[in-house]
């Protein structure tokens, strides 16, 4: 397993807890490669030196599990039914980082509710020690999961491809969080690009319409190549990263760790409940002295 190193001067600070980056990786519909993108960018910050948790948010029809090959004893299915707690729950992956499964096949995970949703966002708490990156791989759609997981995300990851109903719920989605939920900031990555350049087509469309009317922020996260590799290592249930090193595809989720590495934490809640928001409030509180 890879070592491990703290981020930036404030991480090396006695006492003080280094703040945990959230990074939601969604999409607007299903079929754009969002659970590829997350166990390769996993894997690519574990190798970097981190430590990593990936959290599969499709609760009822989870396969973060069957993609990097595990078989989990529990699942969030035991952890929503109060028969196990997260952390009892979690596996080691062999590719470096920890995962927490969810369940696949069971209609009521799927249609959890907002508050539901909610006390989860809030369960993670306790997981945060020794943790510098939690990815969570949310499911297609604007379902209450998706938003609330979303939302409670310090980076919000948006996974598009080269087709037409790819932008469209991915604008959808956009809008959706950002005038019901406050969120303003958003990066895209653009999956199983044909050639270099088309993912910044892609950006560049999808930017052109929400500028125009939506009052948010996005920014390019990067690309992906359709490559043959990363077919054949999925195919393998392993990452692309292990299989194949030498591949287009590895050295460009290698891009996206690096640059995943150094987006910023954000100063501030949206005024919503967040993933691990207490660690960062608590690191941010004032000294305050009783004078006598």
């Amino acid at each position: 397993m890879p070592s491990r190193s703290p981020r930036g001067l404030d991480a090396a600070r006695p006492g003080r807890p280094r703040p945990v980056q959230v990074i939601a990786v969604t999409g607007g519909k299903g079929g754009v490669g969002k659970t590829s993108v997350s166990v390769n960018l996993a894997t690519a910050l574990a190798a970097a030196g981190r430590e990593v948790m990936l959290f599969d948010g499709d609760l009822g029809l989870a396969n973060v599990d069957v993609f990097l090959g595990l078989s989990p004893q529990y699942t969030m299915a035991h952890v929503l039914a109060g028969e196990r707690t997260l952390d009892e729950v979690v596996l080691e992956a062999p590719q470096g980082f920890r995962v927490i499964p969810g369940a696949s096949g069971i209609a009521a995970l799927a249609n959890l509710g907002a508050v539901e949703h909610l006390g989860l966002v809030q369960g993670f708490s306790a997981l945060a020690s020794g943790l510098d990156t939690l990815i969570v791989d949310t499911a297609a759609g604007i379902s209450h999961g998706v938003l609330q997981f979303s939302q409670a995300a310090q980076q919000v990851l948006v996974v598009v491809c080269d087709e037409p109903a790819s932008l469209t719920d991915a604008y959808a989605l956009v809008k959706v969080l950002s005038r019901n939920h406050g969120v303003r900031r958003f990066r895209v990555l653009a999956n199983m690009v044909r050639q270099r350049g088309d993912g910044e087509v892609l950006f560049r469309n999808l930017e052109r319409v929400t500028s125009r009317f939506l009052d948010v922020t996005l920014e390019f996260a990067g690309e992906v190549p359709d490559d043959p590799w990363m077919r054949r290592a999925t195919r393998a249930q392993r990452t692309v990263l292990e299989a194949y090193p030498s591949s287009a595809a590895t050295q460009a989720f290698k891009n996206l760790a690096t640059a995943a590495d150094k987006w910023p934490v954000p100063e501030a809640p949206r005024g919503n409940v967040e993933f691990f928001m207490e660690r960062l409030v608590v690191q941010r509180a004032p000294q305050l002295r009783v004078v006598q």
